[in-house]
């Protein structure tokens, strides 16, 4: 068989380079490649990218070796219909390893054609660095090394005003557009660099807060073979992703004219405002994992596939969702109940097998953020504590017990508050261990026993797992 290539296949003819890529792992190459794709392919976008590792170890060679191809397989659940359906990636231009060649990265910087600069360097790459002492030498983040390249496009064009970039991050991070940025003008001044360059910086470029939804499994290494049998050729940076994809991009008319994704049917969202959805996607796909995971693990179940097909753990994540989370949010309930249905579906797909125990992987701050929230509003606005979130605390305290009848739950946390839950399970009652539990501000942000009746509440739900065989 073949290997995937211009030589080995016919290629359309290059377009404008118009998207800066820093990052070429598996998301980006399926959610913002993937959407360039179809965007191409509907004539709403006509341009290409390019690609910077901004890594010093080079992983480029296989992408090189096909010439900046790869197919982006879709499998999952789409309406309740399985969807197994692979997209070719043609709109990569070329990559370009900052370490191998740095004066190759600066010169993309020259290119007239560029609008866009995308990322994804982890929630801990937007940083600034005080020992990266100069713009004449590799930096160690990404924010310096962009600063260089903006610097050195800002030179060339001589501070032309039409020649600022469109930014649009994609690390998961509150206010990720606004964080790059900072950094960037951290260096500037760290660097001394020419005040009419900061200036440029300021009003010449947009720096998009972005939101970015997609499971990607990356290199489907169980079905390569049947995938490679049915495109014909082999390909070795082919990457796995469920059909289910969502942008949200905060920014000025002008990047929703230039960045016309949703013209080509793609789930994006140019928006005023990103609140809501982040908040959406915390509390119900993010809030839906956490508050399901304790309670299915404890009735014997491993996976996530497994549990929302399970009829008991099934009817206690959809009521948990619809009945006790959407009434809480702001947003319009058909929008809402839209995305629930989209995460109930996402969550079912048979190609993705997701461990409930990664998934439990530091439980306590996860719950504090993503279902915390929802069961102290519900209470504020019903008065009552919501039947399966409270159970679901509770059984998050029952996991953290660390053995359930007679099975041990795999418990990944702080050492601190795994020894702090060992205590607690030594006191002589349930009520004396969930008010020792609820009480712990650095836990949940604030003592929960406040709450009238809460305590109760989850004491009473604790004594029903414990009694439960």
């Amino acid at each position: 068989m073949k290997l995937l290539s211009k030589t080995t296949l016919p290629h359309t003819s290059p377009r404008p380079v118009k998207v800066l890529q820093f990052g070429n792992g598996n998301f980006l190459r399926g959610f913002t490649d993937w959407m360039v794709e179809k965007s191409n392919q509907a004539e709403v976008f006509n341009g290409d990218i390019h690609i910077v590792q901004v890594h010093s170890k080079s992983a480029n060679n296989p992408m090189k070796d096909q010439d900046c191809l790869f197919h982006v397989i879709e499998q999952g659940l789409k309406k309740g219909e399985l969807v197994q359906e692979s997209t070719l990636v043609t709109c990569v231009a070329g990559i370009t390893n900052v370490f191998e060649d740095y004066e190759e990265y600066l010169k993309l910087g020259e290119n007239p054609d560029l609008r866009f600069v995308v990322s994804n360097t982890t929630e801990s790459g937007i940083v600034f660095d005080q020992t990266d002492h100069s713009a004449d030498s590799i930096s160690k983040t990404f924010p310096g090394k962009l600063t260089a390249l903006l610097y050195h496009r800002f030179k060339t064009f001589n501070g032309d005003s039409s020649k600022g970039l469109i930014f649009l991050p994609c690390e998961l991070i509150e206010g990720n557009g606004e964080a790059l940025k900072e950094c960037i003008q951290k260096y500037i001044s760290f660097w001394k660099l020419p005040a009419e360059f900061s200036e440029w910086i300021d009003w010449k470029n947009i720096f998009c807060n972005t939101l970015v939804d997609r499971i990607v499994p990356g290199f489907p290494k169980g079905s390569i073979e049947e995938i490679q049998e049915k495109i014909g050729y082999k390909d070795n940076m082919a990457v796995m992703v469920e059909p289910y994809h969502f942008w949200a991009i905060e920014g000025a008319d002008t990047v929703k004219k230039e960045f016309a994704l949703d013209k080509a049917g793609l789930n994006v969202k140019f928006v005023d405002n990103l609140a809501p959805f982040r908040t959406q996607k915390v509390r119900i796909l993010n809030g839906g994992h956490t508050s399901m995971v304790p309670y299915a693990y404890l009735k014997g179940l491993r996976t996530v596939r497994e549990a929302v097909e399970n009829p008991e753990i099934g009817a206690f994540l959809k009521k948990a969702i619809y009945e006790e989370i959407i009434p809480t949010l702001d947003m319009p309930q058909k929008e809402l109940e839209q995305f629930a249905n989209d995460v109930l579906e996402r969550f079912a797909n048979p190609f993705i097998v997701h461990e409930l125990k990664s998934i439990a992987l530091n439980s306590i701050s996860k719950f504090k953020v993503r279902v915390l929230p929802s069961l102290l509003a519900y209470y504020d606005l019903k008065k009552v504590w919501p039947e399966k979130l409270t159970l679901s605390f509770a059984a998050l305290l029952v996991f953290y017990k660390g053995n359930y009848n007679g099975v041990e739950t795999p418990v990944n946390d702080n050492p601190t508050i795994i020894s702090e839950f060992n205590a607690a399970w030594e006191l002589g009652s349930t009520k004396e261990t969930v008010e020792k539990l609820l009480s712990e501000r650095d836990y949940w942000g604030e003592d929960l026993r406040n709450y009238d009746g809460l305590v109760e509440a989850v004491s009473g739900s604790v004594d029903q797992l414990l009694q439960a065989k």
